[in-house]
């Protein structure tokens, strides 16, 4: 070799390209040469003289199995990067489907006015929110926070709008009045769900509000916080209620509790998310008297109110939970 060594030549074959096998046979026999050739990128190392072919022809089978494993990884890599590409594809045209499903993130009655926004942790979310008109005077309202996260906790958000929605239909045609009672409506869903056998449940806050007659009645399900309270004097507080995850058992009983609305009142509904941005590493003492002192502070303008709890409006892929806010306002 008048113009390279060997090991320059191993590093020439390793640096056009490392998938070549590379066995360095070498008369010098010394362990820092043989240490700079692995180093270099040899796939293995024999001194000279070989006295038995048995040993090299080791050295070359064993090269060619480790290429043919290199060869199956990358093709391996190639596939899961494939499928990744086909799953991030399903993803957004399940997002599509699950955000067509969700209300307009306004809306406005005479003397009420919905708004909400809902921020996933993936690109399909656990967390569901609708508000719907039930009669004249009744509207139902419900935000659910299905276990778990991505495509099999959405599926389970478009279960629930198909069986409220089932509902809704019977008392339009049967006058059936379990969509205006909230703890039937929540024991008949935990039946539905636990009989299917999904392996999921869902914290459930659902409402049925009376414009007429200016109060809310709801039922919770397992659901935390609970509903907030902010009145017209600027005061905010939680309300009562409490109960069984929906489908997590049978059978379970659900009560419902009503609250009476005045001019200016508004009720805050958010989803456990909140607590996860909310003040990282203090207690939940603490947290639920920030959160009522920032819904206070930042009387319905969401923006403001998810900035104050540390989350931007804009959706946050590394949040850890998904997370809901809706507010119901008596203007």
């Amino acid at each position: 070799m008048p113009v390279l060594g060997g090991l320059e030549v191993l590093n020439t074959i390793t640096k056009t390209n490392s998938e070549i096998p590379v066995i360095v046979i070498s008369g010098a026999g010394e362990l820092n040469d043989a240490i700079q050739a692995l180093r270099l990128g040899a796939w293995d190392y024999i001194t000279k003289p070989i006295a038995d072919l048995q040993v090299l022809e080791h050295a070359i089978n064993k090269a060619l199995e480790r290429k043919n494993l290199v060869a199956e990884n990358k093709r391996y890599a190639q596939q899961i990067e494939q499928n990744l590409k086909l799953l991030k594809e399903d993803q957004v045209a399940g997002r599509q489907v699950q955000m067509s499903l969700l209300p307009t993130e306004q809306l406005k009655l005479e003397h009420y006015e919905f708004n909400y926004k809902i921020i996933p942790s993936l690109e399909l979310s656990g967390d569901f929110v609708e508000y719907f008109k039930i009669t004249e005077d009744l509207y139902g309202v419900y935000v659910a926070d299905v276990s778990g996260h991505g495509a099999s906790s959405a599926f389970i958000t478009v279960l629930l709008k198909s069986l409220v929605g089932r509902f809704q239909s019977y008392y339009q045609s049967t006058k059936d009045e379990t969509v205006i009672c909230p703890e039937k409506l929540m024991q008949v869903l935990s039946n539905e769900l636990y009989a299917a056998k999904l392996n999921k449940y869902i914290t459930l806050i659902y409402g049925v509000l009376n414009i007429k007659t200016n109060s809310f009645t709801y039922g919770v399900g397992g659901h935390y916080p609970n509903p907030i309270l902010l009145s017209a004097n600027g005061t905010a507080k939680y309300l009562e209620g409490r109960g069984f995850p929906v489908g997590i058992m049978t059978p379970v009983e659900y009560k419902t509790e009503t609250v009476s609305l005045e001019p200016g009142d508004q009720i805050v509904i958010f989803s456990d998310g909140i607590m996860e941005v909310l003040m990282p590493g203090q207690n939940l003492d603490l947290k639920e008297k920030e959160l009522l002192a920032i819904i206070a502070k930042h009387r319905n303008d969401i923006p403001a109110i998810l900035q104050a709890c540390g989350v931007t409006i804009e959706e946050n892929k590394n949040q850890p939970d998904d997370l809901t806010i809706l507010v119901i306002s008596h203007n």
